[in-house]
């Protein structure tokens, strides 16, 4: 999953050591639109990837993140566990301005119809591994 908003808040990093060794994760706030009213969402950033001194408070960034929740004597948290921040303007995700797609070469006609080898097919026929 993904969103993109404000940075409000970047809180102080937490390390600490379990039996697995240290670890170190980041809580940090964003704003994003949703109807009328914005919202705002804190996520957690875990281990090497916890380095977002880059980012500033106030800037668009783009977050990739995994929802995760787990039961503690019958009650339930949920994480949102970001693997991947990044400001606004690294990414085509609307904040930076797109480049205009090139016209078609005037001597070529321009294709009227998908070739076939680029049809999406049924899922059965698709052998890739991804």
């Amino acid at each position: 999953m993904d969103i993109s908003g404000k940075l409000i808040k970047k809180l102080e990093p937490i390390t600490g050591t379990s039996a697995n060794g240290t670890w170190k994760k980041q809580l940090f706030v964003i704003e994003y639109a949703s109807g009328q009213f914005p919202k705002k969402a804190c996520f957690q950033i875990w281990g090497d990837k916890v380095d977002i001194s880059s980012l500033v408070e106030g800037e668009e960034i783009h977050v990739f993140f995994e929802p995760e929740s787990r039961e503690y004597n019958n009650n339930w948290y949920t994480d949102l566990r970001a693997w991947k921040v990044e400001a606004a303007q690294n990414q085509n995700g609307g904040f930076a301005p797109q480049m205009p797609t090139p016209p078609p070469p005037t001597g070529a006609p321009a294709p009227t119809e998908v070739p076939g080898f680029m049809d999406a097919g049924s899922k059965e026929d698709d052998d890739l591994p991804f």
